[in-house]
């Protein structure tokens, strides 16, 4: 399912607007000389970087040289040739860490040569296959001549270049035509490889800016909408609705009919067809329908850019802001790229001197497949996964190289090795039955002060989303949770700055007061180790005593998260303000030292390094030999959709595939000194959920009732499955299936088919 819409936080530089052609649909252009001054560019880079933008769009016109006193300027500046000083420019962005992205026109393989070395991507709009537009829209402009355009398209395929291209709707041609011009792009593609995604823009009519600049015009008009919301065109010129010329009506076989949204989704669907690859671009600013093309396939929205649309001054992009609100409600979350598309962030793709800008200031886009995201602490040694394996089948401890080399593996065939050696440590430690827990749970209030970049959940006590059940409310969750059949409730909520130690305490007693008065007990799953150490803070008693407290009022067991992972360096990454590593540790110990048992978790697919995981492993195990306290652990994968480290830091859902390799991997890490592993179907999913069942699991969690934090990160595997879902999951997968306690006391038992159907009770 497509949960996400892209975009590149982008500035544009429009070096150059001196063109050699001649468009009749074209505002921008100029046949006057017109060439940004080096202190000028300079400034722009500098207000670019301080702004924290991470592409630089270098626009020009067509050939701007031609022109002598552009030629002029270029010597003075001391440039041979145009394409000198735009790398020159380039070279500046690449300094201040912003990625060049340069559309010049048509171009030779030697000058996108040239340019390879100091941008990350480049593009060209092909427009339009149709060559009777030289007559029309289209005269006196020799390099808009398809044949040309497709020159150039195919010398950036030959030369690996990352590449974005597209097609102009609406100049003229007619809806064959435009198909046409998609079949040649895909046919380059096809050969190469290299278009990253496809603009279907739809022309709109501009006026002339004759005496003006283009960009100081795009500039109002975009700081104008972006504070208030208002797209005006600026504020003091009104948005331009203007009639559409006779040339631009659509093609002879349009009937003089102006672009629709039905047509822009047939383009859509023809993309997704020809290129199903491919990512498709389309502008937000040219028409109101964009909600209804990203509905229809549409992937991304280009460069919302910062200082405007300089080809269409007047028309100002949304700001991320009021895009992200407007797909939010639609169900998408929006999120930034590079200028580069993941896929490409490779050697092959790439100039050593841009991939070395990219690992850098923005590793974290690199994907998870790739290389060099983080220099790793030692050499990752393929060669040790055979032995690996091994040892981890026979409850082994593994060292930090083996274990980086085993979540680092792509091999298939080394992960099927993982795979069953996972599945035969289950089953010789938990047996063939898979378990669960009938459980409810409540986030008695998302109010948090931590502010972890991976959360969704947390709001500040002022937001408008911001919550707190009352007693009332929390009185009837307990009891609805008890009419389900649960036999646990667990309890979290955001670290909420009012809280005094005496409302923690207060919480667990109203739920056990509820419970008795219904004549039924349930076990107390509450308050993560952040929670426990934000109570130690303010009670100023230490975890023992804090711990004894809350036994007395009613805990149970402590659940083990917050633990995301437990490397200090990541956790400085992802959520600065949180717990360290110590702390965490020294919380959950204390937890088991008061008799109180814990789970433990992993928070994985993000930002983290194999080697990272690795000492998570480490420390997880290090810490059950010495208590034997914790019950179970607990995989987790990343949810990036509605998510700050998802939106600004390129990170992907992780792949089922890396999902169920990772959790061999932690069942093997795990040896023998935790016997259940539990799958997260709220992450996962229920059908990847039963698929881990293969790859070392033996828990499917609890039914939960409610689950907010994963809902609201983007989560779409829903916040409840009732007993008979689990029951068929298990049964799915060949096994038997029972209910269990939090403790894993088995309640009721469910045989497969044709081993007895009634349920057993314990």
């Amino acid at each position: 399912m497509r949960r996400r819409v892209t975009y590149s936080r982008n500035l544009t530089l429009s070096l150059s607007r001196t063109c050699q052609c001649y468009c009749k649909y074209c505002a921008f252009a100029t046949h006057q000389a017109h060439l940004y001054e080096p202190e000028e560019v300079l400034r722009i880079i500098d207000g670019a970087a301080r702004r924290g933008i991470k592409e630089l769009l270098v626009l020009t016109g067509e050939r701007p040289e031609v022109n002598p006193g552009v030629a002029a300027k270029l010597t003075d500046y001391g440039h041979a040739d145009f394409t000198a000083y735009v790398a020159w420019a380039c070279e500046r962005a690449l300094e201040h860490g912003i990625l060049p992205h340069t559309n010049l026109g048509v171009l030779s393989g030697e000058d996108l040569g040239r340019l390879r070395e100091v941008t990350a991507s480049q593009g060209l709009m092909l427009e339009s296959v149709a060559e009777r537009l030289m007559q029309t829209v289209h005269a006196g402009s020799p390099t808009k001549h398809p044949l040309r355009r497709l020159e150039t398209i195919r010398a950036a395929g030959e030369l690996q270049i990352p590449f974005t291209s597209g097609i102009l709707v609406g100049i003229g041609e007619t809806e064959e035509e435009r198909v046409a011009s998609l079949e040649a792009l895909a046919a380059v593609h096809a050969e190469y490889g290299h278009i990253q995604e496809i603009i279907l823009q739809n022309f709109v009519p501009h006026q002339r800016y004759y005496g003006q600049e283009p960009a100081q015009i795009a500039d109002e008009a975009a700081r104008e909408y972006w504070r208030t919301g208002i797209d005006g065109g600026g504020s003091t010129r009104a948005r331009p609705e203007l009639p559409l010329p006779a040339w631009a009506n659509g093609g002879k076989d349009a009937g003089g009919k102006a672009i629709s949204i039905a047509d822009m989704k047939r383009l859509i669907a023809e993309t997704h067809r020809l290129m199903p690859d491919v990512g498709i671009q389309i502008p937000p600013n040219l028409a109101d329908w964009w909600p209804e093309l990203v509905a229809a396939g549409a992937t991304d929205l280009g460069g919302l850019s910062a200082n405007g649309d300089h080809i269409s001054p007047e028309h100002p992009f949304p700001s991320p802001h009021q895009v992200r609100k407007r797909l939010q409600a639609e169900g998408y979350a929006l999120t930034e790229r590079l200028c580069v598309y993941p896929q490409y962030i490779d050697q092959g793709w790439i100039a050593q001197g841009v991939l070395d800008t990219i690992k850098l200031k923005y590793w974290s886009f690199i994907p998870r497949s790739g290389s060099g995201r983080q220099d790793p602490p030692f050499a990752i040694n393929s060669d040790l996964v055979p032995g690996a394996i091994a040892k981890g089948r026979d409850g082994e401890w593994l060292q930090a190289e083996e274990l980086t080399a085993l979540f680092a593996e792509t091999r298939p065939e080394a992960i099927e090795d993982m795979r069953q050696a996972a599945d035969e440590l289950r089953a010789e430690l938990a047996g063939e039955t898979v378990t669960f827990v009938v459980n409810r749970n409540i986030n008695i209030s998302n109010v948090c002060t931590v502010g972890c970049a991976f959360c969704g959940f947390g709001q500040g006590k002022r937001s408008p989303d911001a919550y707190q059940h009352d007693e009332q409310e929390f009185v009837r969750r307990v009891l609805e949770g008890i009419d389900y059949g649960a036999s646990e409730l667990c309890i979290q909520s955001g670290i909420h700055p009012d809280w005094s130690f005496d409302d923690y305490l207060g919480w667990l007693r109203l739920a056990k007061t509820t419970a008795h008065d219904a004549g039924t007990e349930l076990h107390l799953h509450a308050y993560s180790p952040m929670e426990i150490a934000h109570m130690c803070d303010i009670s100023e008693l230490p975890p023992a005593e804090v711990f004894a407290q809350l036994r007395d009022a009613g805990l149970g067991s402590t659940p083990g998260t917050a633990a995301e992972v437990l490397h200090d360096g990541v956790r400085q990454r992802i959520s600065p303000n949180k717990l360290p590593v110590a702390r965490w540790v020294q919380i959950i110990e204390a937890s088991h030292h008061a008799g109180l048992r814990s789970t433990s978790t992993v928070m994985f697919g993000h930002i983290e390094e194999p080697w990272e995981l690795a000492e998570h492993m480490r420390v997880i195990r290090e810490l059950q030999e010495r208590t034997g306290g914790i019950t179970e652990f607990v995989p987790l994968s990343f949810i990036p959709f509605q998510t700050l480290l998802g939106r600004t830091h390129g990170v992907e859902e992780i792949s089922r595939e890396e999902n169920l390799k990772h959790t061999s991997v932690f069942r093997l890490a795990l040896g023998r000194s935790i016997p259940s592993l539990q799958a997260s179907w709220v992450k996962m999913g229920l059908s990847a959920a039963t698929e881990s069942l293969r790859w070392g699991v033996n828990d499917l969690g609890g039914t939960l009732m409610e689950e907010s934090i994963s809902r609201l990160a983007g989560s779409y595997h829903g916040t409840k499955l009732d007993p008979g879902q689990l029951v068929a999951a298990a049964h799915e997968a060949g096994r038997p299936a029972a209910e269990r306690t939090t403790l894993y006391e088995v309640r009721r038992s469910y045989p497969l088919k044709g081993a007895g159907e009634v349920p057993v009770a314990a």
